[in-house]
């Protein structure tokens, strides 16, 4: 098979939760375990920083990577999901895996695969462990994919674990509750090996300090070790500040080009987590950690969070796709002057609709509808049911591309594009 048709094959065979939803999760690690096990265990010969959370993770990963990389090492990097390349999900100093690798990799392990069934995920990890064992990678940076407890890269025995943020989302795997959503996540908790929580949050706090209590470890809330003050916005998506790091120095002048609020948060988590590595000898200066910052989208294709696609009119991509997400992005829209919003939107079939639109703004904004390309994607219409049963200004349409030509025709220079609600949306849109 050329890489094409190995891709394909992939898709095909393999249940895929992006495209199917929750039957594709598995609710224990035996596959992983036995791919991973037909390749002499690679996850047992890294060094792995391990992401979890339910906000933010992709942009903490991409933090931390990117500060490792300006400090000299050859830094690994696992995320998902992919935008429009399945190599997106596994790098190497920005570098996506070789065509030529996934081929391979799929032809050795294709017998495997047909007698393990495991899901999309699963091979992809066992995938990348393999990947960075054979590049002979310094560190890797691991990004869970759902959950913790029973993700498939928990299968790793970090260096240090960091858990960003928990909301709501995947509540019908992951539970109902912050606390059972929160349970689920401590489970990349390991014996002995530190943890960094992004966020104090009073109504979880009690679960990761019990989990950190079994497993005598030691934890470290972000937002207690580094703070951010001295934020001059330079222009929209980019800005310059100040890091103050507990007990250090501070690092000043840091100039970013993906700024939002939000992310100060996510640099905090980095900052903070860097910081535990280098009190565990490795060897991380100021300097590397100022550099990894300004230079985050070029070290690690960095992308689809609130990121700046084109001026007059402003077109702002965000992959916000839960309450929490949308909430950032109508936060960090306080800070921007416009006189219209289009926005436009489609999401997966699986997804609590009712709270997250009505969050979203009545005044001044018109939404352009629609359902990505995917089996999961919701009905443009269904849709447009839920936003004209709450007096929304709205129209459907049959694709992102012809919802994005719509909001297109309808802006003006003064008025601002958003295209967020899915990854998938996201996708159509690059």
């Amino acid at each position: 098979m050329n890489y094409q048709e190995t891709v394909d094959y992939l898709f095909g065979m393999l249940p895929m939760y992006q495209r199917v939803g929750a039957q594709a999760y598995k609710k224990d690690l035996d596959n992983t375990l036995a791919l991973l096990e037909a390749l002499d265990n690679p996850h047992k010969k890294l060094k792995c920083i391990h992401i979890a959370g339910t906000n933010g993770k992709g942009s903490v990963s991409h933090m931390i990577a990117s500060v490792l990389q300006e400090a000299g090492y050859k830094t690994a990097l696992y995320i998902s999901p992919h935008y429009k390349d399945y190599r997106e999900r596994i790098k190497i100093n920005g570098e996506y895996i070789s065509e030529e690798y996934v081929i391979a990799f799929v032809a050795k392990m294709k017998e495997h695969i047909e007698r393990i069934s495991p899901s999309f995920f699963e091979m992809t990890v066992a995938m990348a462990f393999d990947y960075f064992v054979y590049m002979q990678v310094d560190y890797a940076v691991i990004e869970t994919g759902l959950g913790g407890r029973l993700d498939s890269t928990n299968v790793i025995e970090p260096l240090l674990s960091v858990i960003t943020n928990i909301s709501y989302d995947h509540m019908n795997m992951l539970g109902d509750t912050l606390p059972l959503i929160a349970k689920e996540k401590a489970g990349i908790i390991k014996y002995k090996k530190p943890v960094v929580i992004g966020e104090t949050q009073e109504e979880v706090k009690k679960v990761f300090t019990n989990k950190v209590y079994e497993t005598n470890s030691i934890i470290y809330f972000a937002d207690k070790e580094v703070s951010i003050d001295n934020i001059v916005s330079t222009d929209i998506g980019a800005s310059t500040l100040n890091i103050h790091i507990k007990n250090n120095t501070d690092i000043k002048n840091v100039q970013i080009d993906f700024y939002a609020s939000y992310q100060l948060k996510n640099i905090i988590t980095a900052v903070s987590a860097l910081e535990i590595l280098r009190k565990n000898n490795i060897s991380i200066s100021d300097a590397h950690i100022k550099a990894g910052l300004e230079h985050l989208r070029k070290n690690t294709a960095f992308v689809g969070r609130w990121t700046v696609l084109q001026k007059n009119p402003t077109v702002i991509i965000d992959s916000a796709h839960n309450e929490a997400g949308i909430t950032e992005i109508l936060q960090q829209l306080k800070s921007i002057n416009y006189t219209h919003l289009h926005w436009v939107y489609g999401s997966v079939n699986d997804k609590d609709l009712s709270k997250i639109i009505n969050l979203l703004p009545k005044k001044d904004t018109t939404y352009y509808l629609c359902k990505p390309n995917i089996p999961r994607g919701l009905d443009e219409e269904i849709l447009l049911d839920f936003f004209t049963k709450e007096n929304y200004v709205a129209k459907s349409y049959t694709s992102v591309a012809s919802a994005y030509e719509g909001a297109k025709s309808s802006c003006t220079s003064s008025e601002i594009i958003i295209i967020s609600g899915s990854i998938f949306v996201i996708a159509e849109v690059l």
